[in-house]
């Protein structure tokens, strides 16, 4: 059985610590205070002290809701505070409520959908379900990262009416506790995992090939990835080809404690002796 790579079980260990659901989220998860309503979305909304008014209703097609009184409301593209206020509004201009105090609860957010690709066990489009969804949120509802996929994962969207694209190093996030940087996922946005970099060993290895490099990865670390040397091989006069910045190749005789590149070729000479 394949072993899984150590970012899938850091986007498993983080949803684990922060208690992140693929599914719909409790009423203490669900926090919209940013969240933007629309087709689809089911919300549930009470007026304080008038139990007979409280409504569980889903947005329609064009973006409005109908509620007790006042009939059609267009919520479509509000914030739930927002939302609140316009209901609030309403209440009062039609003289049904003196002073309302309206409150909206998120239950499902199926009106928005976030793409998640490259390399992800599944692959798609999925409903954002909860208010407050995560990256890891998407990352764990499309299977997690694959044994192929790098340890950098991108995120493009729009953000205050203008393109973003963030670059989130999950290890990094854990190991370091820079947990501000699972960053909200909005309707729209484009989850990307690269494929993870590769270096290339060949010559007197026992186990010539490609391979994945790891971060802090040397010339030491590349040669017991490919199962050591072979009895006709030497570590003497280990040679790298590399490709420069300029696009040309370089071929270096590295020390066993150079750090390997992407993309780099090891070459394992033959003995002479």
């Amino acid at each position: 059985m394949k072993k899984p790579h150590a970012a899938q079980w850091l986007v498993w260990l983080l949803c684990m610590m922060l208690g992140l659901g693929v599914g719909v989220a409790s009423a203490q998860q669900q926090s919209g205070t940013d969240y933007l309503l629309g087709p689809g979305d089911v919300v549930r909304v009470s007026v304080f002290q008038i139990p007979d008014l409280t409504t569980e209703v889903r947005v329609s097609e064009s973006g409005s809701i109908t509620f007790p009184l006042i009939g059609n409301v267009a919520v479509g593209g509000l914030s739930m505070a927002a939302a609140e206020k316009l209901i609030a509004e309403k209440l009062k201009a039609g003289g049904f409520v003196a002073q309302p105090q309206v409150t909206m609860l998120l239950v499902r957010a199926a009106g928005s959908q976030v793409s998640v690709l490259g390399q992800v066990n599944r692959p798609g489009r999925f409903p954002i379900e909860i208010a407050n969804y995560r990256l890891t949120d998407a990352l764990a509802i499309a299977g997690g990262i694959t044994a192929s996929g790098a340890d950098q994962v991108t995120l493009i969207g729009m953000r205050d009416g203008k393109q973003t694209r963030i670059e989130v190093d999950l290890p990094a996030m854990i190991q370091q506790g820079k947990l501000e940087q699972n960053v909200a996922v909005l309707g729209g946005d484009l989850i990307y995992v690269h494929r993870a970099p590769l270096f290339y060993i060949h010559g007197e290895a026992q186990r010539p090939g490609a391979y994945r490099l790891e971060r802090d990865m040397t010339v030491r670390h590349a040669l017991a990835q490919g199962g050591g040397v072979t009895l006709r091989g030497t570590e003497r006069g280990l040679r790298i080809y590399r490709k420069g910045s300029d696009g040309k190749v370089q071929m270096l005789e590295p020390s066993l404690d150079e750090p390997i590149q992407a993309d780099d070729v090891v070459y394992v000479r033959e003995s002479l002796f």
